[in-house]
């Protein structure tokens, strides 16, 4: 096996993979890439490796109403059932018929045996059920297309809709699908959470239509609606009810605040007709004539690429690079491709038709082609938020917070946002171009309807587009899925975004509270090379009282990239290193990738394939075999439980040799990345273990290995009572659930920095508080200015690691003189005296939903001038940060909004004062030299410090806290401190906690202390060891 350890210290930028199995020839041809290979290069994506919605068959077909003539969709009046769990519950507009419907009902939609027609499903049951019809002239499979339509009403104001095939024994005409589209709401929904509302009732025009006036223009006939009421009070006597009126033809929906009628609706769904939904079909004779057409077009085009020379039979191939590119045995490597793929050829096959078959059943892109067993089955919806023109979310996008138009005359984007996990190499900024996770919501806000948001419960590709409703300013957005069902929740929100993170959280959950070292610094570098340099690192810290909590390893600790293994020669005594680590109160994380090894004597292999764990080829016969770090590599099927469990016993400390309870884990490369796999990845054709293609489950992957790897942290305690700390690269909705997340590889550019502010609030807007940006950049080599400034940054922001490249100069915060480092220190005294507030801001996260790092107009939702601002954000309530993010800035303006009083941290004194205004924000331009953050603590505000100086959290426990209370213009303030024992599970097992609330008022000063029954006779104890011994008042 070749040893490329030596070589890559020679590598410039690149990541590389040589083959595991190579001759004597090719190790002595490797050695020349010294020379012939390894050029600097520029940094830039290699867009040629990546699709566009131009050059995706199912986006082209629908983008841009292209397909608009297809798909007409009316709901059956006749079709609709009004469906209640229990006879007992009634309402004016039911009937003893509509109760008893229930029954009927869920034998057909659950199945009369125990096995339910759609087995997937979870929660509250359908409310409201119809057929929906097309009733285009021409449709897309030339026959009769039915759908089925559920709303359920849930719980705290939130409402599910889910479109889908009927599903059912085929009668005599094929109209029904005998199984259901596979869905994974056991994967990602908190089935406890999904109550069926406490009040629901039909608003029939027939019964109820001068109620149904109030929300319907007046030119329109009231018995084209209908209605569904839902909200949470018994005697539906409160206004805080919601409306869902639903249009018949053309089928829409509209979300209302019922106390709010004047306000308009809150949302509305498919009012621009641009719904479609592609049922399964089978290839008739026609359709195969078609395909049979355009894959002799894809000859002939292949042909004509191999006259150019690009069809050619390719040299040996020895290795690839992390963007994918091969590297031969001739000691060349394949050049980026520079030239523009146009959409003529694609466009040539739909002229003649509003149906574009190009890609419907079989897909090329560059050398790989999708196979498409089951054709296409594309779904997509239009959403309008009116009188909004703010839209957030969509995660991950190296763009601002605030999302922009993508389609129309004023358009900052020609293409939509891309929602598929993918590891793209050297990524660019302001782009729509998908990255490493991704999280299918939007969140609008407006003054007029408040937040509201759309959960597109769908993890196959995506595409969204963002464009003006017509001639107004207000928000719509075009979502396209390559398959799957239409499954929305539409999340109502209210006049305080704090109402929408509540419901959102009981969707997805939220983020639990971390351990507390996992709050503090994490030094990291491709690659410590062996225990001397581990140790030379950790006691210069020491030596320089530099606070730090984690040392990192990257994939060259390992023995030839098995995971869960040591390389002997540079970490022979892997246990005693994570001792004398632990002996000061530091931990260390290894990293463990999800591509294996395929090597018959590594025991994780051998077992996996044994037990058969690993996803098939398309034919579900083979182990798929990828390249990646190790070479020749196969991946676990984390959407298995079984394999999820067997995953998580590999952590067992007599299993995981060397491994200790201070060793926690980073999971890199788990979008899946694969080297030789298109776009960098998995073909979309292979199958899990349950037969399931790829392509309906590849956004999930990298949570599911992300949970795994959790669970193996908690199981391999006694009694499973320890805080896992796990960071991923991959995400979806509901990775809030497992640990931090990252932004990938970053650059060591002014650039990457001023961008990392708004992909952190993206991320949080989406409900991933744990979030942070790579101190320094990745790649790259930063000067001391940079990296000072990014240190600040970084000890503002959630997670907080400093991590470097390979070939970067090392940047430990020493490597950059006396003075620097100083200031770097400096940065991180910040961060840990600050961390008592850190920690009571997750603990409000994982109670309420609410992000750590917020927007702006989280916490002043009225003050419009703050909207699309990204620059500056807060921490909880009561910090606002503007981190410095250009070269040789010395002044900074600072948005304050003037509600509130605002104070310098550093200095306590006054920098904006309050006017009591909701809507008012003043501009104010303060010092910004390189020793200062700029920092503010809000008037009206207490929060808690450790203000004594020690190397690590574990050091700080039993420090006593300072109190800074920020009085407002009243001359009062509140805040609070929660406290456990900062590691283990004791807070939600046995009640082992205390939580303080702070008052203050010019007369005096008070503290109630809530004690968890589990702590009640240690309050004595806790009294020395959580002692307040200073306070101090600002503004008095």
């Amino acid at each position: 096996s070749f040893n490329h350890k030596i070589l890559l210290h020679h590598v410039h930028i690149h990541r590389v993979y040589f083959g595991a199995m190579m001759g004597n020839q090719n190790r002595i041809i490797l050695s020349l890439l010294l020379i012939a290979v390894f050029i600097v290069k520029g940094f830039a994506v290699d867009r040629t490796k990546f699709r566009t919605c131009d050059e995706t068959s199912f986006c082209r077909r629908h983008r841009n109403d292209a397909s608009a003539s297809l798909y007409k969709y009316q709901l059956k009046p006749d079709s609709i059932k009004f469906h209640l769990p229990s006879s007992e519950e009634k309402d004016d507009s039911s009937t003893e018929q509509d109760a008893s419907l229930w029954k009927s009902f869920s034998q057909g939609f659950f199945g009369k045996g125990e096995k339910p027609l759609d087995p997937h499903v979870r929660g509250s049951p359908p409310t409201l059920t119809g057929q929906l019809v097309n009733v285009a002239p021409e449709t897309s499979t030339n026959h009769n297309e039915n759908l089925h339509l559920s709303l359920h009403a849930m719980s705290d104001g939130l409402i599910r809709i889910r479109i889908h095939e009927i599903y059912g024994p085929k009668d005599s005409a094929g109209k029904a699908f005998e199984s259901a589209r596979v869905t994974y709401d056991e994967l990602v929904l908190i089935e406890e959470n999904l109550l069926p509302a406490v009040h629901a009732a039909w608003m029939r025009a027939s019964e109820h239509s001068e109620y149904l006036r109030k929300f319907i223009p007046s030119s329109e006939d009231v018995n084209n609606y209908t209605a569904l009421q839902f909200g949470d009070s018994k005697d539906n006597s409160e206004k805080n009810n919601m409306l869902l009126l639903v249009r018949f033809a053309p089928f829409s929906l509209y979300l209302y605040r019922e106390a709010h009628p004047e306000l308009g609706p809150v949302m509305q769904l498919n009012t621009k007709e641009m719904m479609h939904f592609e049922l399964r079909r089978f290839k008739k004779n026609e359709e195969e004539k078609v395909a049979a057409e355009e894959d002799q077009s894809d000859t002939d085009t292949d042909s004509n690429a191999e006259e150019d020379g690009e069809g050619k039979p390719e040299k040996e191939i020895v290795g690839y690079w992390e963007d994918g590119l091969a590297i031969y045995a001739d000691g060349t490597r394949e050049e980026k491709k520079t030239e523009e793929i146009g959409t003529e050829t694609h466009r040539k096959l739909s002229e003649s038709s509003a149906l574009d078959r190009e890609g419907m059943w079989e897909e090329n892109f560059q050398s790989h082609k999708d196979s498409k067993p089951h054709g296409p089955m594309s779904v997509g919806m239009d959403f309008i938020f009116p009188r909004s023109q703010h839209l957030y979310g969509l995660p991950e996008h190296a763009s601002s917070t605030q999302l922009k138009e993508t389609t129309g005359d004023d358009a900052h984007y020609s293409q939509p946002y891309r929602l598929y996990n993918l590891d793209v190499f050297e990524y660019e900024l302001d782009e729509t171009m998908a990255l490493y996770g991704e999280v299918p919501l939007i969140v609008s806000h407006s003054t007029v309807t408040g937040t509201s948001g759309i959960f597109w419960f769908n993890p196959t590709e995506t595409f969204v587009d963002v464009r003006k409703n017509g001639d107004t300013n207000e928000k719509a957005t075009h979502w396209i899925s390559e398959s799957g069902i239409i499954d929305i929740f539409m999340l109502s929100g209210g006049f305080n975004p704090s109402d929408l993170y509540r419901q959102y959280g009981k969707l997805t959950g939220t983020t639990p509270l971390p351990p507390m070292f996992s709050l503090g610094y994490h030094q990291c570098r491709w690659n410590y090379k062996d225990e001397k340099d581990v140790f030379m690192v950790h006691d210069t810290f020491e030596e320089l009282d530099y606070p730090y909590d984690v040392l990192w390893l990257d994939i060259e600790h390992t023995d030839g990239k098995r995971y869960f293994t040591w390389d002997s020669n540079f970490f022979p005594e892997p246990k005693a290193m994570l001792e004398r680590l632990w002996s000061h109160g530091r931990r260390m994380v290894t990293i463990i990738d999800p591509h294996i090894k395929r090597d018959n004597n590594y025991k994780i292999h051998k077992e996996a394939t044994a037990k058969g764990l690993y996803i098939k080829d398309k034919d579900g016969k083979k182990d798929y075999d990828g390249w990646c770090w190790p070479g020749s590599s196969s991946y676990l099927d984390f959407t298995c439980e079984k394999v999820q469990s067997w995953w998580a016993d590999q952590f067992d400390y007599n299993k995981y040799k060397g491994s200790s309870p201070s060793l926690f884990t980073w999971n890199d490369m788990n979008e899946p990345s694969v080297f030789n796999g298109p776009e960098v990845s998995m073909q979309k054709d292979l199958l899990n273990l349950d037969g399931v293609e790829h392509r309906e489950w590849h956004n999930l992957y990298g949570m599911l290995f992300h949970k795994a790897t959790g669970m193996g942290q908690i199981r391999r305690n006694e009694g499973e009572d320890v805080r896992p700390f796990v960071l991923s690269r991959a995400f979806f909705a509901g990775s809030q659930r497992y640990g931090a997340i990252w932004t990938g590889d970053n650059l060591a550019e002014w650039s990457h920095l001023v961008m990392s502010n708004p992909m952190l609030l993206s991320l949080n807007i989406a409900a991933l508080s744990f979030v942070g940006a790579d101190v320094g950049g990745f790649f790259g080599n930063p000067d001391a200015q940079l990296m000072t400034r990014w240190m600040q940054a970084g000890a503002y922001q959630p997670f907080f690691r400093g991590h470097a490249h390979h070939d970067s100069k090392r940047r430990e915060p020493w490597m950059f003189g006396e003075s620097t480092m100083r200031l770097l220190r400096r940065a991180a005294m910040a961060r840990y005296a600050l961390l008592p507030m850190w920690y009571t801001v997750f603990h409000e996260a994982e109670i309420t939903g609410m992000p750590v790092m917020r927007t702006m107009w989280m916490q002043y939702p009225k003050a419009e001038e703050l909207f699309a601002v990204d620059d500056q954000y807060l921490i909880g309530a009561d910090l606002l940060v503007k981190p410095v993010t250009s070269a040789d800035t010395t002044e900074s303006t600072i948005l304050f909004p003037t509600k509130d009083s605002w104070y310098d941290v550093d200095n306590n004194r006054v920098v904006s004062t309050a006017d009591g205004s909701d809507t008012n924000v003043r501009a104010v331009t303060v010092s910004s030299e390189l020793d200062k953050i700029p920092v503010y603590q809000r008037g009206g505000s207490i929060i808690a410090r450790k203000l004594r100086l020690r190397r690590s959290t574990y050091m700080m426990k039993k420090d006593p806290y300072t109190l800074y209370i920020a009085m407002n213009n009243s001359m009062e303030a509140v805040g609070s401190l929660y406290m456990d024992d900062e590691e283990t599970f004791g807070h939600k097992k046995r009640a082992e906690y205390a939580s303080a609330t702070f008052t203050a008022n010019q007369n005096d000063i008070k503290n109630v202390v809530e004690v968890g029954s589990g702590w009640t006779d240690e309050v004595e104890e806790m009294k020395n060891n959580r002692m307040i011994e200073r306070i101090i008042i600002i503004g008095f």
